[in-house]
Formats: structure tokens, sequence, C-alpha cells
């Protein structure tokens, strides 16, 4: 039984990255890829990681708050990884929640300012 191994560009396409990307995320240490001469290699681990990574940068989470709560998993196991998700969690909610009273008082700004300009040309 094979375990599932990823090339470079096989990464790229299974997670809908650019190659520039993953070597960006590589250089910032969030993924470390087998080596074999010049070729990447992906097991596992690193296709998990980067299941991670997406998932966090589309709930907004930084690069560097990704790579922290990573490192917990290394040094002190899936409990206090999970417990430091939930303080990120919550304080990225709080953001979340923040910007979204800002998108619907611009949004209602706009439309104000929309159907303002409306009646005057009428």
């Amino acid at each position: 039984m094979s375990e599932t191994r990823l090339s470079f560009k096989e990464m790229c396409a299974r997670f809908d990255v650019t190659p520039r990307t993953l070597r960006y995320y590589e250089y910032i240490e969030l993924l470390t890829p087998e080596r074999e001469g010049r070729s990447r290699f992906y097991g596992p681990k690193e296709i998990a990681r980067m299941t991670l990574i997406l998932r966090g940068r589309k709930f907004g989470f930084a690069l560097e708050e990704i790579r922290q709560w990573l490192l917990i998993y290394e040094h002190e196991g899936t409990e206090a990884q999970m417990r430091a998700w939930i303080e990120l969690a919550d304080r990225q909610l709080v953001e979340l929640a923040e910007q979204k009273s800002q998108i619907e008082e611009t949004i209602d700004e706009l439309k104000a300012l929309r159907d303002e300009t409306r009646s005057s040309v009428g």
C-alpha cells in the first residue's frame, strides 16, 4: 500500500494555487515537502497542512496566525491546538461581524446616494 505523494505541479492543481503561492508557503515554513534532487513531493502530512492553511485563509486568518497554530500541534499536541483554535475562531468571529456591519453600512449609504441621485435626474 503506497501512501499518497503529490508532485509540485499536482499539489498546485489539487489545491488550485499558483506555483508562487506554494513556493511562498514553503519559504515561510508552512510546508516542508520531501526533496529528491530538484523535485518536491508532498505526503499526507503536507496535504493535510495545505488543507488547513487554505481553510484558515478562507476564514480570514493571517498566515502567521496559521503558522503559529500549526506549530502548537507539533510542540503541544492536538488538545492544545484545539484550545488555541477556539480562541482564534472566537477572535475572528468578532472581526468578521465588525466587517459585515461596516459592509452593510456602506451598502446602505451607497443605495441612499444612488436613490438620491436617481430622483434628482428624474
